[in-house]
């Protein structure tokens, strides 16, 4: 059990700290959401800027595939492929 749960986890080493990922697919979905929000954000104050709107239609298209990305995550989620051991042990 604990090994299949360390198989669910990214561990990342940063110097002499290590950053624990648990749960990576959520992870990326809150990732996901917080750039859509970000682009959605950055997207409405340029078009307060007339010279901007330019910029703030493709922060908008950027957010609106990222809407697509969100179902990719959660598909990848419940679809992960894993390898099957060899029944011998030779990998």
């Amino acid at each position: 059990m604990e090994e299949q749960r360390a198989e669910r986890s990214i561990t990342l080493r940063l110097g002499h700290e290590e950053l624990i990922i648990q749960r990576r697919y959520e992870a990326l979905s809150i990732f996901n959401d917080v750039l859509i929000a970000l682009w959605f954000l950055v997207g409405s104050i340029l078009f307060l800027y007339p010279a901007q709107e330019h910029l703030a239609i493709w922060m908008f298209i950027i957010g609106s595939f990222q809407f697509l990305v969100r179902p990719a995550i959660r598909l990848a989620r419940h679809l992960h492929l894993q390898r099957i051991p060899d029944r011998h042990g030779d990998g």
